[in-house]
């Protein structure tokens, strides 16, 4: 009687790279002899954006990339295991696999966690067709948010148009699935002569490197799981930042005035469930309030946007939004220039915009500010800002970062009409001192205290003193919205100068906006 052949699974990674809460990874170590993790450093993901083709991936992301896949192989290895890296099309790599493996351990499956979104589901489709013309079996799993759409209140179609509606539905309703182990070990490799696969460079990429990490950045970390983690254990349980966090969310500089844990979240380095649970030990061990509290806030916001983008598919990306309003967008290439250069001439938008070119990292309030700016201000199409995003991020998730900016638009999950920022009034109420500012425009570093947010209005003889001229080391204003003439007017009447307390309704705005990007 012969032996029962051995069977081998695939498990085709994208954006789950943890070996912690990975029901792919257990769902291969129970239906398969052998298991082949493969990544694939698939040349779609580095090409141009879609309508503005800046480069998909840029040099910030990508390195943190190789750095999560580099720590998910060393995590898989600790395990047991080893991880098939490939640099190329998708199904070219499974379908070596498969004949590498055919007369010693045939592959029987193929599992990976489920996308919504159209680049991701396309893959999808090609590898089920693909599997499909040689009896291959294809295990898909649900992996990415906090809550599985199995176990909340709403169907796909049926997700409310309101957050509001959906959080509180949500908490009244729905339970978050425990925790899946840490194997201590997996199935190994099957026995078969094959490469590994070296994990590639940003040259093999056809990225060029930036020189050193600029050490203003506020997001000083390595990618992967074991940085996720540690950045997990440190931010709840050795310095309780979390407990302040509702209070230090909108800061600017630093690592510690908000989670950082976005980046993690966005490859899948770091679980939702395991910010989750960890967050309720710690509230049950040490202190639960609202500042706990707001964190799984946050990842709520992640779900949703996750679900919409489920609900709406590619309308989500398309000029009119998920809501189809018709909005003659300027598509004024000078002017997007400006904007994501730093050269506005607006120095709270300039900074945070000359933070994201050098270090791939935009504080929430940043984010805010120079989104409105781009469509309110300036009228420019949002997709020029989606895109420049999703080319710069650290954070880039598709479904946060494109359902945010239908939100910024106004063509998106926002209950309220028009709403656009006060860039002046939000750099005094952020920025009151303008440390910020000084910190990512040297040219107006000799500009003091809240003088800094509006160079235009300070006398010529405190420009030359502070060594500016507007127009020649730093440009004047792109445009200048009565508002903020409205707002220094009534600053100057009142007596105020540098910065001022932020008022209940300033800290209130729209605080939730971008907070799926979960910094």
């Amino acid at each position: 009687m012969s032996a029962v052949a051995k069977r081998t699974a695939i498990y085709f990674l994208r954006n789950d790279l943890r070996i912690h809460d990975n029901e792919c990874l257990i769902w291969a170590n129970r239906n398969a002899d052998y298991i082949i993790p493969l990544y694939c450093f698939d040349p779609e993901h580095y090409k141009g954006t879609h309508h503005f083709n800046f480069p998909k991936t840029g040099v910030h992301r990508a390195k943190f990339i190789i750095q999560c896949v580099k720590d998910l192989r060393v995590s898989l290895q600790r395990v047991g295991n080893n991880l098939i890296v490939h640099h190329g099309n998708p199904i070219t790599a499974i379908g070596n696999l498969i004949e590498l493996c055919k007369s010693t351990a045939p592959v029987s499956s193929i599992v990976y966690q489920k996308e919504v979104t159209k680049e991701e589901t396309d893959v999808e489709g090609r590898i089920s067709d693909f599997c499909k013309k040689l009896c291959i079996d294809i295990q898909v799993l649900w992996g990415s948010t906090l809550f599985h759409p199995e176990d909340i209140p709403f169907s796909s179609q049926s997700i409310p148009n309101t957050y509001t509606e959906f959080r509180k539905r949500i908490e009244n309703t729905s339970q978050v699935r425990n925790l899946i182990a840490v194997p201590d070990h997996v199935k190994p490799l099957p026995p078969v002569k094959g490469k590994l696969g070296d994990v590639p460079s940003l040259v093999d990429l056809g990225i060029v490197e930036k020189g050193d990490p600029d050490k203003r950045s506020a997001f000083n970390f390595q990618g992967g799981e074991s940085a996720a983690l540690e950045r997990l254990k440190n931010y709840l349980w050795k310095t309780d930042a979390i407990s302040t966090y509702k209070e230090t969310r909108n800061g600017l500089i630093g690592e510690d005035y908000s989670t950082k844990f976005s980046p993690w979240l966005a490859t899948g380095s770091l679980s939702p469930r395991q910010i989750y649970h960890s967050i309720k030990k710690y509230e049950n061990e040490r202190t639960a309030n609202q500042s706990t509290y707001w964190v799984i806030f946050e990842l709520i916001w992640r779900d949703y946007f996750k679900f919409v983008c489920k609900k709406y598919g590619n309308h989500v990306f398309f000029s009119s939004g998920i809501m189809g309003k018709k909005i003659p967008w300027k598509r004024d290439i000078d002017l997007f220039h400006k904007w994501s250069q730093g050269m506005t001439g607006v120095p709270f938008v300039d900074a945070n915009m000359r933070e994201l070119l050098s270090t791939g990292w935009m504080s929430n309030r940043g984010r805010q500010n120079v989104a409105s700016f781009l469509v309110k201000d300036l009228g420019l199409d949002w997709r020029l800002g989606a895109e420049w995003f999703e080319s710069l991020l650290l954070d880039h998730d598709v479904c946060s970062n494109y359902g945010n900016w239908n939100y910024a638009a106004g063509i998106g999950n926002d209950p309220r009409e028009n709403r656009k920022f006060n860039m002046i009034k939000q750099a005094i109420d952020y920025d009151s001192d303008g440390d910020f500012v000084r910190l990512w425009i040297p040219e107006l570093s000799k500009l003091q205290g809240a003088d800094v947010h509006a160079p235009w209005t300070v006398p010529a003889s405190s420009l030359h003193a502070a060594e500016i001229e507007l127009g020649r080391s730093y440009p004047h204003p792109l445009v200048s919205p009565p508002e903020w003439s409205k707002f220094l007017g009534k600053r100057r009447a009142s007596g105020q100068s540098g910065g001022v307390q932020k008022t209940k309704k300033s800290q209130r705005g729209i605080d939730f906006y971008f907070k799926s990007q979960f910094k």
